[in-house]
């Protein structure tokens, strides 16, 4: 089912002329753009049930690239510095929160609902 579309070139022939013309005929040329595009909606035949949705696989599900592997390797870069960082100015307590925070992060992205 083809449906048909309000020309380009027509469009594009009325801007020209609008340019040409000036501010004056603006809203002329509003109403006749608005007249086309009411015309092309009104000669589209009346969809009477959309097409079903389909559902999107997960990557995951379709064997794609997962980034949960991508989001694990990013993790043990960050915590290398991370873990320094945090423990030379917070003690095992900051390594305790810095790591806890990297765990956290990957559980809810690997547990996120789809």
């Amino acid at each position: 089912m083809t449906t048909r579309r309000l020309p380009r070139e027509d469009l594009a022939a009325a801007l020209a002329a609008r340019r040409e013309l000036g501010p004056d005929y603006d809203a002329a040329f509003i109403e006749t753009v608005v007249d086309r595009i009411e015309e092309a909606l009104d000669a589209r035949p009346a969809d009477p049930a959309p097409a079903p949705r389909r559902r999107l696989r997960t990557p995951r599900a379709s064997g794609g690239g997962d980034h949960g592997l991508l989001l694990a390797v990013l993790s043990m870069v960050a915590a290398i510095p991370l873990s320094a960082i945090a423990a030379v100015n917070a003690g095992g307590v900051g390594l305790f929160l810095a790591w806890s925070a990297i765990v956290l992060i990957n559980i809810a992205y690997n547990f996120r609902p789809r």
